[in-house]
């Protein structure tokens, strides 16, 4: 039921003891009605701490010259989603309709019964209330699992370099245009789209990803343009493509390296034309998609090999980000280590409590990460598994090879000498170059430690 109701009167103040009573009689006595004269006062009740729940408007058309329909039109802007009941003289009953295609909750017509319609009308505004608060609290709901997301996928880094990548973000966001997206594996390229698109539409609207790498071209047409039934034997039902599912959105197309020169074609057609046949259709199909593409090959490479359409490339690249590999910002890698640590603990409650001790954090530092930023959350989260106290120690990160990670081709004594090889580095960089101090990390001689330098050139 409604706690505190509303009641903007006319002027000069009449006496709504009789209203009020009804209000009291349907919502309960603890219910409390405030007369109001004016707008303004209106403003001063939504600012307060208690929200209303219900608005009941006196007669809009008694003083023409202050209120009719655009009065009521502020009225209803001012209250949003809050119930805003008319009430109405006899003689101006025949306006009820246009109150209400204004915006209005209802209409009630003052006669000797207003009593009564007024109890039947709150019981009426109890169900409006409760949907009302079940709207608002899906909506906190949906704001929780949205900003979840966006910490999910939030970008972390305050090195120069990435300070550079977030303000081309900033920049190209707001500009509908293609963009490319370079860098090596595990570098968070999809991180960069999702951010793209977050500062440019936001969550309203979709954006959709397609790993280009893991179709066939006739896969990969289908999944992109859709087809309609029959368009080929297993093809039972019409399926909307991922470009109509990103209409007024994003398309983040990742891996755009790996199509083949027949298919780049097509696509080229849609970043030009915007619009497309789906597989077995005849209707051209026109959408509104922001085009995000991102490879880890070097394209002008293969432009000149042929393998990859120059013009594509033109379309495709209005913007090129090249995202720096993890060794080329040493600077965010503590950083990004404490990031995973925190999600990590956040994700799995048992974790709760734990932090990286210096000597872990200096042992990642001196790591290379072949495999980037998705390498170094893989190598947090064993490492939090893995630790039995609350700080995580480099015995519990493990061995971390020196500038590759290791080799799983090769004969038995090429693997074992590869491992020899990132044995010494690793040691020869703990030990900040001391041959001695060295060697008795590894638990050998000096001279066999000299051995094993000349060995591997190091």
């Amino acid at each position: 039921m409604p706690n505190t109701i509303l009641f903007l009167d006319n002027p000069p103040r009449s006496d709504i003891s009789p209203l009020v009573q009804a209000m009291k009689e349907a919502s309960g006595q603890q219910c409390r009605v405030t007369d109001l004269l004016s707008l303004q006062e209106v403003r001063a009740c939504l600012d307060g701490t208690s929200k209303p729940d219900l608005l009941f408007v006196d007669d809009l058309f008694q003083t023409e010259a202050e209120r009719g329909l655009p009065f009521l039109i502020d009225v209803l802007e001012l209250m949003g989603d809050i119930p805003v009941v008319v009430l109405l003289n006899r003689e101006n009953a025949a306006r009820a309709d246009e109150i209400i295609e204004t915006g209005a909750t209802d209409v009630l017509i003052r006669d000797e019964n207003l009593g009564e319609k007024i109890k039947s009308q709150i019981r009426k505004i109890k169900r409006i209330i409760a949907l009302i608060e079940k709207n608002k609290t899906l909506a906190m709901q949906n704001r929780q699992l949205i900003d979840q997301e966006m910490a999910r996928h939030r970008m972390v880094g305050s090195s120069p370099e990435m300070c550079e990548v977030l303000n081309r973000i900033k920049r190209i966001a707001k500009v509908p245009r293609p963009v490319l997206i370079t860098g090596e594996r595990g570098t968070g390229k999809e991180l960069v789209a999702r951010a793209i698109h977050q500062y440019s539409v936001g969550y309203a609207k979709p954006i959709v990803v397609v790993n280009c790498a893991a179709f066939s071209d006739e896969l990969l047409e289908s999944e992109l343009f859709g087809h309609e039934k029959g368009a080929f034997t297993s093809a039972d039902r019409q399926y909307i493509g991922k470009f109509e599912q990103a209409h007024q959105g994003t398309l983040f197309l990742d891996e755009i390296g790996n199509m083949s020169l027949s298919f780049q074609k097509k696509i080229m057609r849609v970043v030009e034309y915007g619009s497309f046949r789906r597989v077995g259709g005849a209707r051209e199909i026109r959408v509104s998609t922001r085009i995000i593409t991102a490879t880890n090959a070097n394209l002008v490479e293969r432009i000149e090999k042929g393998s990859f359409l120059p013009d594509l490339y033109d379309r495709l690249a209005f913007e090129e980000i090249h995202l720096p590999a993890l060794r080329e910002r040493k600077g965010d890698v503590e950083v990004l280590a404490n990031h995973f640590l925190q999600r990590f603990m956040e994700e799995v409650p048992d974790f709760q409590g734990k932090r990286l001790s210096t000597a872990a954090i200096r042992q990642l530092k001196k790591y290379h990460f072949p495999g980037n930023v998705r390498e170094l959350k893989n190598i947090i989260e064993r490492a939090v598994y893995r630790d039995t106290t609350n700080e995580i120690s480099p015995e519990d990160i493990g061995f971390l090879g020196h500038g590759s990670q290791r080799s799983n081709t090769g004969n038995f004594k090429q693997r074992i000498e590869e491992f020899e090889k990132q044995l010494v580095h690793q040691a020869m960089e703990d030990a900040d170059g001391n041959q001695a101090a060295a060697a008795r990390i590894l638990d050998i001689s000096y001279h066999q430690l000299r051995y094993y330098l000349k060995k591997y050139g190091t």
